[in-house]
């Protein structure tokens, strides 16, 4: 076994991350919902002011909503590439953020997706690598759904986050 040389930003830093970002491109969405991909989108469309973009070359729908066969056919750059594949399809989707013709801010892997090189090759890029971390989990935890030990504190709201 290697030994883990690269770590995910602080806790603190997370959270400026997921303050600052608008839109979120999900690579792997899944109009499954038997799959975390539909259970995090599920959970963005409802509980963020994210703008959320689906990317998935054999899907056309997922929630109501458009799916984009690849980050290029997306509308924009997005704010954060939140990647649902598997772990050795990421250098390829990593190969796919870096030729948009603008880089989005950050890379984030989910729950179980960790790769060292990718991870430093997107950081000399210039983008903010997040690793097995759920995107969802830690909107939660930062916004009032999970306290940050991560348990549940009870407050149950309707209300979006003033901008």
């Amino acid at each position: 076994m290697t030994a883990v040389t690269w770590e995910n930003p602080p806790a603190t830093r997370r959270q400026q991350i997921l303050r600052a970002t608008r839109t979120v491109a999900m690579v792997g969405a899944s109009p499954n919902p038997a799959r975390a991909s539909n259970f995090v989108a599920t959970y963005l469309l409802s509980s963020s002011d994210y703008e959320v973009w689906f990317v998935n070359p054999n899907a056309t729908e997922i929630l109501g909503r458009p799916v984009y066969k690849s980050l290029a056919d997306t509308p924009g750059t997005p704010d954060l590439v939140d990647v649902f594949r598997r772990q050795q399809d990421l250098p390829s989707v990593l190969d796919e953020v870096l030729a948009l013709p603008e880089l989005p801010r950050t890379f984030w892997l989910q729950f179980g997706l960790r790769d060292e090189e990718v991870a430093r090759r997107a950081q000399a890029a210039g983008l903010e690598v997040v690793m097995d971390r759920c995107l969802k989990v830690e909107h939660a935890r930062f916004h009032g759904g999970l306290h940050l030990a991560g348990f549940d504190t009870g407050v149950i709201s309707s209300r979006r986050r003033a901008r």
